[in-house]
């Protein structure tokens, strides 16, 4: 999967020149967390986030009245609280790979370029959709965790074998396991009962972890 298939798109963009009340006022509105700031020509110039608005505000310590501070703030403007540096990604950046550099520098989106030109945003929330996909988080059947030894052919013939009995796979996922003689796996199948699953993959696991009926059909 890559950026373009889950990117938002159009844009919501800000000109770098708003007040920081009116950003504010447009992300609660738009029910967005952030956005890119672009100068008169459209050109990408920053980002800047709820956050960075919301904390454009004078230290608690000031001795300015609440009406002098309202002033302040309606003259503070987005390119003063702004990211200038901009973390991006190509159309063409593989999913993973986004999610990496947000993970890697604790940021919650990314601007993605078309050569020099703003064409998208991928955020942490386009991320998190994506793993409920992923995990089949809204299809109901038998939920699986389980380690298997780290060897050729065992997954091919734990899957092998859940097909065999009649089972349908929803969602598979590999992670980590608990050394390097392991592996962890998480899978959802229907067509199946948890007694059938559980004496169907018996044979090919290391241990069973947790399993149950889940989760909700409701879209």
């Amino acid at each position: 999967m890559l950026v373009r298939e889950r990117m938002s798109s159009p844009v919501i963009t800000i000109d770098g020149k708003t007040p920081v009340m009116e950003a504010l006022d447009l992300m609660r509105h738009e029910n967005i967390r952030r956005t890119p700031v672009v100068d008169a020509q459209g050109k990408m110039v920053g980002i800047v986030s709820d956050k960075d608005l919301l904390n454009a505000g004078p230290s608690d310590a000031t001795t300015l009245s609440v009406w002098e501070l309202n002033y302040l703030l309606t003259k503070v403007q987005v390119k003063e609280v702004m990211t200038k540096n901009v973390l991006t990604v190509t159309e063409d950046t593989p999913i993973e790979e986004a999610a990496y550099i947000m993970a890697e520098n604790k940021i919650g989106g990314l601007p993605v370029m078309r050569r020099q030109e703003l064409v998208g945003l991928i955020t942490e929330t386009d991320l998190f959709k994506i793993f409920l996909e992923m995990m089949g988080a809204r299809e109901v059947g038998v939920r699986v965790t389980a380690l298997v030894p780290e060897k050729p052919g065992e997954l091919e013939a734990l899957t092998h074998a859940i097909a065999k009995a009649g089972g349908s796979f929803i969602s598979f996922g590999q992670f980590s396991g608990r050394s390097e003689s392991d592996k962890l796996v998480t899978f959802k199948v229907s067509g199946m009962s948890e007694t059938a699953v559980q004496d169907t993959i018996t044979p090919f696991i290391e241990q069973l972890i947790d399993i149950r009926t889940c989760c909700t059909s409701d879209k």
